[in-house]
């Protein structure tokens, strides 16, 4: 296992958050989190960045403690891309994208020739080279995204974390960025909110409710109607897709309004 938290534990406001949670991922693996609102996903995530500091337990990258990993070594080999992020400054999507070289890069040290590949390589593995001159602000949402996951994959990461990087997006692009995520050959690990998506494109999926993992396995395993039920307090039927992957429908206690 690469990334791995052991019976981590962190809390605000006098509130645990994160509870005793123990979960890895496989190398070159993607690992979904799924949980309602309010589980304690993003908050796992920034523990595992190290945006946070655990109040217990232990995340570990290849065995070794973060808390004594360097920064700048941290952020060479793991890299965050969070939900929404913005800025007032007028940057170009290049601009936007050479800030992934900061950690290999030391303080006022010129732009160099392999700075310059990685960038052009995190472009043409987002499909967005054509757009390098862009400026950020003219870019449409799955752009944006796209551009993010750019930045992240210029720091050149072993390990990519995404928090909800489909949110706002439209299924079109949702698809095209959880594709490009199943790509890129890294190691993943996702927050989603969407069953289907998380059962499509994730090779194993951890639940949380309350701050507590209280299931992790395949998606076969776990997004059962059980679960589901438990967790998310709605009842689905399961199929298999066109696709050979499960679908989940849910179900309603009602039928649908007239159509105009």
């Amino acid at each position: 296992m690469t990334l791995a938290t052991h019976d981590v534990r962190w809390g605000a406001g006098g509130r645990l958050i994160v509870d005793g949670v123990s979960l890895a991922v496989e190398p070159g693996r993607v690992l979904g989190l799924i949980g309602p609102n309010g589980s304690g996903k993003s908050s796992l995530l920034r523990l595992l960045c190290r945006l946070r500091r655990v109040a217990s337990g232990v995340v570990t990258l290849d065995g070794q403690d973060i808390a004594g990993v360097g920064r700048r070594d941290l952020a060479r080999r793991l890299a965050f891309v969070e939900q929404q992020a913005s800025t007032d400054i007028q940057l170009t999507v290049c601009d936007v994208v050479r800030l992934g070289r900061t950690p290999h890069r030391a303080a006022f040290a010129s732009w160099t020739a392999e700075d310059e590949k990685a960038v052009d390589a995190a472009l043409q593995r987002v499909g967005l080279m054509g757009r390098h001159d862009q400026h950020w602000h003219t870019l449409s949402g799955g752009e944006r995204q796209r551009v993010h996951i750019a930045r992240a994959l210029a720091q050149e990461p072993r390990e990519l974390i995404l928090d909800e990087p489909t949110n706002h997006l439209d299924i079109q692009h949702q698809l095209s960025i959880l594709g490009l995520v199943r790509r890129l050959g890294v190691t993943c690990i996702v927050a989603l909110h969407d069953l289907n998506l998380a059962s499509l494109f994730c090779d194993r999926i951890g639940v949380l409710s309350a701050g507590r993992l209280l299931a992790a396995g395949l998606p076969e395993e776990v997004l059962t109607p059980a679960l589901i039920r438990e967790v998310f307090g709605v009842d689905v039927t399961i199929r298999v897709g066109a696709n050979g992957h499960r679908h989940i429908d849910y179900l309603v206690d009602h039928e649908p309004g007239p159509r105009p």
